[in-house]
Order: C-alpha cells, then structure tokens, then sequence
C-alpha cells in the first residue's frame, strides 16, 4: 500500500509547488497519515525599487574622463561595469546617486540627463514565496526518501530533488540579482567628444569676436 502511495504523495507536492505565485499563499504538506496540511502565510518584503540614470556628456578628452568616472565610481564605493570611448557605464551605492550624478555633471557639458525608477517588490516578493516553498518542499521529499522501499520509487523521489534543487539555486540567484540591482545604481554616460575648430575656424572665431566687439560693447 505505501508503495502505491508514495507516487501519489510526490504528485501532490509537485502540484503545490507549482501553485505558489502570490504574496499571501497557501502551502500543502503531506504529513505522517498520508493528508495534505495546510497553512497561510502572510508575507511583508521590504519595498525593492531598482534605480538608474543616463547623462549625455560632451568633452575635450574622453579617455581622461574615463579614468575620471572609475574614480567617482570607487569615490561612492562603487565599480565600473563598462567603459569605452562613447559610452561608460559605472555602478554606486543607491544612497550615493545623486551625489555621484553631480560629480559627473562636472567633468565637461551635460545636453541631457534622466533617471528612472523601477519598482520590483512584487517580483522580489514572488521569488520568496516560490523559493520557501521549494525548500519546504525539499524536506517533505528527503522524508519521502527515507520511506521509500524499492529502487523505482526512490529514482522518482530524487529526480523531483534534483528539480527542486536547480528551482532553489535559480530563485537564489535571482533574488540575489534584485538585491544586488537595488543596492547599487547604474549611471550610464554617453561621452561626446567636443568639436575643436580647425585654422579657419579659429580665424572665423577671432573676425567674429572684434566684430561684435565693433556694435556690443559692455
């Protein structure tokens, strides 16, 4: 009889797992007699709000500015995550960002600038859910394990592990990616070199200049 039960049992647990996706949520266990238990959990998640920024940046020398930018990324302890000629893209503190956004506003001239907000809480909140019904449903299968009396059952019971464990570690990582992100803000810069006129410009620019001097005069 509990040879024919434990398949059974297993689909029980399988189908719960796949349930569990909104905040309050309801977990089914198979207990010792062979009934499903219930219990209602309420969760409370720290609000989870991924912020980044992007400046469009014109100056005299890129590459000084690149170095300029790793060091305002290591100033509001944070890191470069890329850098090139036209476009860098660092990573600091969440606490940090406007602080950081200054500082940059400083190294040549800002055409534009925007900052956006993402709030992902819902998200952050759904992961937890799923990853502590993994786990708890890990425990109820090694339980499972320990009762099983042939080879075919145990095979079943350690296939669905295996499957829980790769749900975990990939719940993990993506928590850790949320937490990571809402930690630390990405500013993207987009670096413009600035135009240097050639010889007649610099002519143009002198005519110009002893022309205006000629009608406007302070």
């Amino acid at each position: 009889m509990k040879t024919i039960l434990l398949p059974f049992l297993i689909l029980i647990l399988f189908g719960t797992i796949s349930c569990a996706h909104q905040k309050s949520a309801s977990y089914a266990y198979v207990n010792a007699d062979g009934y499903a238990d219930f219990e209602n959990t309420e969760r409370t998640v720290e609000k989870k709000v991924i912020y980044s920024s992007s400046v469009n940046l014109t100056v005299k020398i890129p590459d000084t500015t690149n170095v300029q930018l790793a060091q305002i990324a290591q100033k509001y302890r944070g890191y470069v995550q890329q850098s090139g000629t036209s476009m860098c893209v660092i990573r600091v503190e969440e606490k940090m960002l406007s602080m950081a956004l200054d500082d940059i506003s400083l190294l040549g001239k800002v055409t534009s600038k925007n900052m956006y907000g993402e709030d992902v809480t819902d998200q952050y909140a759904d992961f937890g859910i799923r990853l502590e019904n993994a786990e708890k449903a890990r425990l109820r299968y090694l339980e499972l394990l320990e009762k099983a009396e042939n080879v075919q059952s145990a095979l079943l019971v350690e296939k669905e592990l295996e499957r829980l464990n790769e749900t975990i570690e990939l719940l993990k990582g993506q928590m850790n990616r949320i937490d990571h992100l809402a930690a630390y803000s990405t500013i993207t810069v987009y670096i413009t070199e600035k135009k240097k006129p050639g010889v007649l410009g610099y002519v143009g620019i002198g005519l110009y200049k002893a022309v205006k001097w000629l009608f406007v005069r302070n």
